[in-house]
């Protein structure tokens, strides 16, 4: 199959995470060094002062940083899952209207891997902010992720 027919990470991810389509998740790019997530403002997810609720701002951060994860370690799969081990999240701003997550791998993908092959569970951080339109950043997310080696 060539790689013109096979799905995205966007795709991929909203077929199979349902947190993804319930909250209309727009991944717009995914590289293994960057991933960028919108989150379109919608009524439903609002909190009680009309801008997304803090629990759809955590799942729009960490769809991003599995956005990089699935794109930097995917072909790792074979040998290993991919878990989120902790996530520390710091809401810094009111966020209004739709919001986007940029995810940046904290580590090289190659030095992860190489950690892997000596027999290792790797853990690798994944540094996400979340952004309003005009730019401001509203909240900042860290997410530490392992790949879990198949027994």
């Amino acid at each position: 199959m060539s790689s013109e027919t096979l799905p995205s990470i966007g795709e991929m991810m909203s077929a199979s995470v349902p947190m993804v389509r319930t909250l209309n998740l727009e991944f717009t790019e995914t590289t293994a060094e960057r991933a960028v997530v919108r989150m379109p403002d919608q009524s439903d997810f609002h909190n009680h002062v009309g801008g997304p609720h803090a629990g759809a701002m955590f799942t729009l951060a960490e769809s991003a940083s599995g956005a990089i994860v699935m794109t930097a370690f995917g072909d790792q799969l074979g040998r290993a899952v991919p878990l989120a081990v902790r996530a520390e999240i710091g809401y810094k701003k009111l966020a209004m209207g739709p919001v986007t997550a940029t995810a940046e791998l904290g580590r090289p993908v190659a030095e992860v891997v190489a950690d892997l092959d000596a027999g290792e569970r790797p853990e690798f951080p994944v540094k996400v902010s979340i952004t309003r339109e005009d730019g401001a950043v509203t909240g900042e997310m860290t997410i530490v992720w392992t790949l879990r080696p198949n027994k």
